[in-house]
């Protein structure tokens, strides 16, 4: 017990990491906590929603308030906007609601670099505050630097969500939430908070009210993911980041061609193992508390074409992107012209919602140009009656994701530059064989993660019901030992998620 408490007094946001031991004392407290007032429904959301506040002020610090205003803001919102008849104050009311929440967006995530384009076209040296640190340290006397803006954790995620509230209020899609409780439990959700899957309210409100009923079934299959995110992200994914791909991203210019041909096929595997992961674990522990989470992923690269990937990669983010942006801005109705425009738009964004920097923007673009040429091939190819084959779909697109992956991963493009001439002339292929003698175990995990990942569906389908079948002692006997299995390979020091720095 006082090792608990001891937790519970530490503000750090590392500890509450999914693959922290403290993390998973915190969750056993929420399941104990959980059994005293899950069969009285307003009792365990309020309690929910409490236990969220506290997990984020414990991994957001007084970025808490953030959480809070926009809580506050899209409910009174969503509450006018149920109430007002008129089109022109319904459309002044979602305004409000879009540039609140995009201000805020906008000033913790993109000042610096937009500040920074201002003081190179302007020659200016225009210096940007933090003027929620300096309010901080004003009133409440903390020590916080106000020099540079720091990136409230999960700040794109929430945003995202009470912005798909408010306009679907607004189009009239859903009713507004009448109880605070339910819409700040709904904005605050723990488990998904800071690296998604993004929730809409039409998905997870109606949730809210249902009786708490959990099958065995279901808690195995919660488990199964918890297990699945955890083997992805501390075994596969922490490993190869440690040792091969932040040490070549971090200095290309030291590394042959075939070495920084490997961290590239590596990154491209650690993203998709660390955030899928991450959201494996998140959709486990909702289904444990009687809650259930959209998809967020979908084999993506098993993806023939760039819109299958999207529609396989960080779904909740490519659907969200499709109905409030491209959709609106008009979608594929309005000619040829506008709908790569309307493309290349929400593609830009999209990169932009990733972070403040030149390389998002152009991940961004290569995604929205990669999107343009494949319906323009689509199209040509239905008037041509031609079918393109499936594999030769597959191979571009995989190796067209992994080139932008270059750019998205990189410090800077000129480390992108050097990487690609490091390729090109300082490859030697009769070296490959000693490379992979010199770092088996790398090979091992890219071989390891690559082959579950390619695994057909109807295998991996076949062995989660044998799994679902198997007596209880079995279940957890295999449970164990795919824990330890954990523990024992997982040889790198916590590693973040990637996802939370977005």
């Amino acid at each position: 017990m006082e090792q608990i408490i001891n937790i519970l007094k530490q503000q750090n946001e590392a500890l509450f990491l999914f693959t922290n031991t403290a993390f998973w004392i915190f969750f056993g407290a929420v399941l104990l906590g959980h059994a005293f007032v899950y069969k009285h429904k307003t009792l365990r959301i309020l309690f929910l929603f409490m236990v969220s506040l506290f997990f984020y002020f414990k991994t957001g610090g007084y970025f808490f308030s953030l959480l809070l205003i926009s809580t506050v803001t899209d409910y009174t919102i969503g509450q006018a906007l149920g109430r007002a008849s008129k089109k022109a104050i319904r459309k002044l009311l979602l305004t409000a609601s879009i540039v609140l929440n995009l201000s805020l967006l906008a000033y913790f995530k993109y000042l610096f670099f937009f500040v920074g384009l201002f003081n190179n076209v302007f020659h200016e040296s225009v210096i940007p505050i933090d003027y929620l640190a300096d309010f901080s340290n004003r009133f409440f006397n903390s020590s916080f630097e106000i020099s540079n803006i720091t990136l409230p954790v999960g700040i794109s995620f929430f945003t995202f969500q009470t912005l798909s509230y408010s306009i679907d209020v607004y189009r009239k899609r859903i009713e507004p939430v009448d109880n605070i409780i339910d819409f700040g439990f709904y904005v605050s959700f723990f488990p998904q908070l800071i690296a998604g899957p993004i929730v809409r309210a039409s998905q997870f409100i109606p949730q809210l009210r249902k009786p708490y009923h959990v099958s065995e079934r279901v808690v195995w299959k919660a488990i199964l993911l918890i297990l699945a995110g955890l083997f992805k992200k501390m075994v596969i994914s922490d490993y190869l980041s440690v040792n091969i791909i932040d040490r070549v991203f971090e200095s290309p210019e030291v590394y042959s061609g075939i070495e920084i041909l490997t961290a590239i096929y590596g990154y491209a595997l650690q993203i998709y193992c660390d955030f899928s992961g991450y959201t494996d674990i998140a959709i486990g522990l909702a289904l444990l508390l009687g809650f259930k989470l959209p998809q967020n992923f979908n084999a993506p690269y098993n993806a023939t074409s760039i819109v299958s990937f999207w529609r396989r990669w960080h779904m909740s983010l490519s659907f969200w992107l499709r109905d409030y942006l491209y959709i609106p801005l008009g979608g594929n109705r309005k000619g040829t012209f506008r709908t790569g425009l309307n493309i290349l738009i929400t593609m830009l964004l999209g990169g932009l919602w990733h972070g403040a920097n030149i390389r998002f923007v152009i991940w961004g673009l290569m995604h929205g140009l990669g999107l343009m040429v494949n319906k323009i091939f689509a199209w040509l190819f239905e008037k041509l009656k031609i079918t393109f084959p499936e594999p030769i779909g597959w191979f571009i697109t995989f190796h067209f994701i992994v080139l932008t992956w270059v750019v998205f991963r990189a410090h800077s493009l000129e480390s992108v530059h050097v990487m690609a001439h490091r390729i090109f002339n300082a490859f030697q292929a009769n070296l490959f064989v000693d490379v992979v003698q010199n770092q088996p175990y790398i090979f091992g995990y890219l071989i390891l993660g690559f082959t579950i990942h390619w695994l057909p569906l109807k295998f991996k389908n076949g062995m989660k019901r044998s799994f679902y079948k198997a007596p209880v002692p079995v279940k957890i006997l295999f449970s164990a030992f795919v824990l330890y299995l954990i523990h024992l390979l997982h040889q790198a020091d916590l590693q973040p998620f990637i996802y939370f720095r977005f």
